[in-house]
């Protein structure tokens, strides 16, 4: 249990990996920026092995799997190719994004609603292995009822448009809140990520039904200039005093 009562915070390392990748060499090796994250308080790491392998490389997960004792998710679309990597190497959670090659980012949730036999056919193997099935959506009851027909022991609710449209946030967080209540409502799981950062993620966290945050794109830069273990603490301060505590 994490001292945030409940709430975990998992630490997204890919950016690591885009640093690497940028000169084709081996540093800065993600690995140790994982087993960095869980020595600083994360509480689990993410990773994200992209189709087109532009950040994270198929031999990372692996190794990442074998460096740290907290939980890994394993972030993957749903292929047949990525299904038998989570099966070859059995991260605590496999979560569903959607990709397109030329994004530059994970631009949205995926559509689960009207998809549920063929996500049902790709997927079966990862629940019959054991492995928590969590998939990232948008904030809405259609894909919350799909997922929840999918069979998700984990909802990640995509919150990039709340963290990126001021104007319009007030209204997005009570979509966020109320997709939260739904989620728990139906016995799933309710994690958040996409965009959070220092200045957003109070009220995300003071969520009651939020377990977990994932936050990587900017911990990973305010590690450049900190430090790791004091990005981290200090997201970590806002997450409690968010809480109340």
């Amino acid at each position: 249990m994490s001292v945030t009562d409940g709430l975990r915070l998992g630490v997204n390392i890919d950016h690591v990996a885009t640093v690497r990748n940028a000169r084709g060499g081996a540093h800065p090796d993600p690995v140790r920026a994982a087993v960095m994250a869980e020595a600083a308080g994360a509480d689990g790491i993410t990773a994200h092995l992209r189709e087109d392998r532009r950040h994270i490389r198929d031999a990372d997960i692996g190794d990442i799997r074998a460096a740290i004792t907290i939980p890994l998710n394993f972030e993957m679309a749903a292929t047949e190719e990525m299904v038998k990597i989570a099966l070859a190497t059995r991260p605590h959670a496999a979560c569903i994004v959607p990709e397109r090659r030329e994004e530059v980012t994970t631009e949205g949730g995926l559509a689960v609603a009207g998809r549920e036999n063929e996500l049902l056919w790709h997927l079966a193997p990862i629940k019959e292995a054991g492995i928590r099935l969590s998939l990232f959506i948008e904030p809405s009851p259609e894909e919350i009822h799909a997922a929840a027909a999918v069979g998700a022991d984990i909802v990640e609710l995509h919150v990039g448009r709340y963290c990126e449209d001021e104007a319009g946030r007030a209204d997005e967080l009570a979509r966020i809140q109320q997709a939260a209540a739904l989620t728990e409502s139906l016995g799933i799981e309710c994690h958040a990520g996409h965009g959070l950062d220092y200045d957003t993620v109070a009220d995300i966290a003071a969520i009651p039904q939020m377990r977990e945050l994932n936050i990587g794109h900017f911990l990973m830069g305010e590690s450049l200039f900190v430090g790791m273990p004091a990005a981290i603490a200090e997201m970590r301060r806002l997450m409690v005093e968010a809480r109340g505590e």
